[in-house]
């Protein structure tokens, strides 16, 4: 490269630098030319801190580190001045979209890639972790790839020639750029302080896009915090890179005031403390402290996010909207629920104005149109509508149009809890995937997204049920027959729903029950033999899959990480074979239920498991002895240890569950009987008074069954 070449570079990162953008360089073409090219240009260019994702031994330049793809994450809160990112081998989206909100003003994103021209057929190395290698068509890449050649701000770079790559001459701004607090982010600050100075039980959650200065915020609130007199402020996050910017901030704040400054902490005269401690360290130690921040907290599971809600006194939750994760929105969807339950004082507090870069900055809205990550869903119908209004139609996401998908997709990310760009390519590019839509006049009001699995080899369904062979996809077969121990759940084909999305306004209209009825018609259509369905177990969604035919047939034994909940999964056969394995599995999963019970669920919410019995086939008939001793322990004093093999029994005796989940005592009828739990427990929770008083509430509940129940 010539010296005049270098400098034209040079010229363009600092005039980027005063305008406080940044942008994408796509270079295209023979990825040895790239590198070659690359070697000689970066070393003219400001690039500490940066990033190479690619092989490290392939690390086009010292002075970037190496990183994976798949550890994108690691730099979630921290800036770079330059990543260069090896396409050739890979581009997982998650991971592209996370480390392009790394770049700082003044940053270049290089991209090696072949020619734009090429990627409807790049069989992308990525694409062998999800089962699309070996496609003729790539819709996903395509529409990167329109995307990409739209934007005049992507700088394009021939590998072959790139001497004849024109560069941008963006004018001098009247201001420089520099990176300095807003008013937005001034009046946070003093929000948090109030907060963290307030009264107890009044969490807040901070919600705003990347580079709009939350961790900064919160590192100055801390500082601000220790120096009016609080003793112990905890920080903590994924990971602790996450909060060096934090740490960062609250250090250039209290300058002078540290008197000691270790990895993860800072002490201040006077004895206030700010530390570091990861999210199980936390919740493992539970230290005392006044005040806990949780820095971008839509990448921690849920179960994790109340157990810190509830174990300190004020807690501040921070969580980027827009971000790779796909969790933002979602993360704030779902644990409003929480805050609405446990603490319904809390505060919602947002940033709008970008700190990190220029309002105008080009790459911000670039990631953000490449991989949807603003999509919306559709505004309401602008008027009342009945069951016959609603239209449901199958929709081929790879062949809508952009604002069609952009609104379809915003209905899928709105409506669940991790909703991520790689979804989007899943979405686009398998050719197993099935989706309707359903419209009100022009209007989408709702969209299904399922997936045709199964119809594996009977050998290879064979070694999956004994745990020796797993392949990719197939969720819900390799699951059942896996965990539920029926080759045939492998071997048939059914249409699996991943997710059903209803637009605001248009809920509780019909709109579900209509796009599930047709998901079933085009699987009938197809010759499938069941509809399924897995998701994070809660009552509301099980009883809309009830009303929509379907059955639990397996609950999981570890919550799912993304949702906190036990993964739940139903069925519905369609043919005579899968009508015949769905009943199969649903009685196997009644005989095991009480076993199960006390040591896989003991913390199953009682009335999601109460209304998961009564869907399960009876399996209990109660004999004379076992009447006879519930008729003691109701009316005399027989114990009731003595009694909780029959008391058991009688849970799963037909029509039982039903009446149980109408008696005020579930709760301890659920945690006692079924679960197992100690009095002292139950007593903890306010479910009785201790043993007596548990003992004397559940002979209650016998005798009401006794006389007014179910025949026994």
């Amino acid at each position: 490269m010539t010296e005049q070449g270098q400098a034209a570079w040079q010229n363009l990162q600092d005039r980027l630098r005063e305008r406080g953008e940044r942008r994408l360089v796509l270079v295209e073409g023979d990825r040895d030319r790239a590198l070659a090219w690359l070697r000689a240009l970066l070393p003219a260019l400001a690039l500490e801190p940066g990033l190479w994702l690619g092989p490290a031994t392939d690390c086009p330049h010292p002075g970037l580190t190496p990183l994976a793809p798949g550890k994108a994450r690691q730099w979630l809160g921290r800036e770079t001045s330059l990543v260069v990112w090896d396409g050739w081998q890979g581009n997982p989206p998650d991971g592209f979209a996370a480390v392009s909100g790394t770049v700082a003003a003044g940053g270049l994103l290089f991209w090696l890639m072949p020619p734009l021209s090429r990627w409807s057929g790049f069989d992308d190395p990525d694409y062998a972790r999800t089962g699309l290698e070996h496609l003729d068509q790539h819709p996903f890449a395509a529409r990167l790839a329109r995307v990409l050649a739209d934007d005049p701000g992507v700088i394009r770079v021939s590998a072959d020639r790139p001497s004849d790559s024109r560069l941008p001459h963006p004018p001098a701004p009247a201001q420089p750029f520099s990176v300095a607090g807003t008013e937005d982010q001034h009046r946070l600050v003093q929000q948090l302080v109030r907060f963290g100075l307030g009264r107890r039980r009044r969490p807040v959650v901070l919600t705003a896009d990347r580079g709009r200065g939350k961790s900064a915020a919160l590192g100055m609130a801390a500082a601000e915090l220790l120096r009016q007199g609080r003793k112990q402020v905890l920080v903590t996050a994924p990971s602790e890179l996450n909060v060096d910017t934090l740490f960062r901030h609250a250090r250039n704040a209290l300058a002078d005031a540290i008197v000691s400054d270790t990895d993860g902490s800072l002490e201040i005269r006077g004895g206030g403390r700010l530390r570091f401690l990861p999210v199980r360290a936390l919740l493992a130690q539970q230290p005392e402290a006044e005040v806990v921040m949780v820095d971008e907290a839509a990448a921690i599971p849920a179960p994790l996010l109340q157990r810190i809600l509830l174990g300190w006194p004020r807690v501040a939750f921070s969580s980027t909207v827009h971000g790779y994760e796909g969790a933002g929105r979602g993360f704030a969807i779902r644990f409003r629920e929480v805050l609405d339950r446990e603490t319904p004082h809390w505060q919602n507090l947002t940033l709008t104005t970008p700190v990190r870069w220029a309002s105008a900055d080009p790459l911000e809205p670039l990631v953000a149109r490449l991989f949807l990550l603003a999509a919306d869903g559709p505004a309401p119908p602008g008027q009342a509508f009945s069951a016959q209004d609603i239209r449901v139609e199958p929709f081929v996401p790879g062949d809508a149009s952009d604002a069609d998908l952009a609104e379809a997709f915003g209905l899928l990310v709105a409506a669940h809890y991790r909703t991520t760009p790689a979804d989007l390519r899943q979405w686009l590019d398998a050719p197993e995937a099935r989706s309707w839509r359903a419209r009100v006049g022009d209007t989408t009001v709702g969209l299904l997204w399922g997936v045709v699995e199964g119809g594996l080899a009977a050998d290879l369904a064979e070694q999956i049920t004994l745990g020796q062979r797993r392949v990719r996809g197939h969720l819900l077969p390799q699951s059942l027959a896996s965990h539920s121990g029926f080759p045939e759940a492998a071997s048939q084909r059914c249409l699996r729903v991943v997710r059903v999305a209803v637009a605001d306004g248009a809920r509780r209209a019909g709109v579900g029950h209509r796009l599930v009825a047709a998901a079933e018609s085009g699987a009938i259509g197809e010759g499938l033999d069941a509809l399924g369905t897995s998701f994070g177990g809660s009552e509301p969604l099980l009883a809309f899959w009830r009303c929509c035919g379907l059955r639990p047939v397996r609950l999981g034994l570890n919550r799912e990480a993304t949702s906190g909940e036990y993964p739940l999964q139903m069925l519905r056969g369609l043919s005579p074979a899968g009508t015949a394995l769905a009943g199969r599995l649903q009685d196997r999963l009644a005989e095991h239920w009480l076993s199960l019970l006390p040591l896989a669920w003991p913390e199953l919410e009682p009335g999601l498991l109460a209304a998961l019995s009564e869907q399960l086939p009876a399996t209990e008939r109660l004999s004379d002895d076992d009447r006879r001793d519930l008729n003691s322990f109701a009316h005399g004093h027989r114990g009731f240890l003595l009694s909780l093999p029959v008391l058991r029994k009688a849970s799963m005796a037909c029509a039982v569950p039903a009446w149980l989940g109408t008696r005020a005592e579930l709760r301890l009828w659920v945690g006692a009987v079924l679960q197992q739990r100690g009095w002292s427990e139950l007593q903890a929770e306010g479910l009785c008074l201790g043993q007596r008083d548990g003992e004397d509430r559940l002979r209650a509940v016998i005798r009401q069954l006794l006389r007014q129940g179910p025949e026994l």
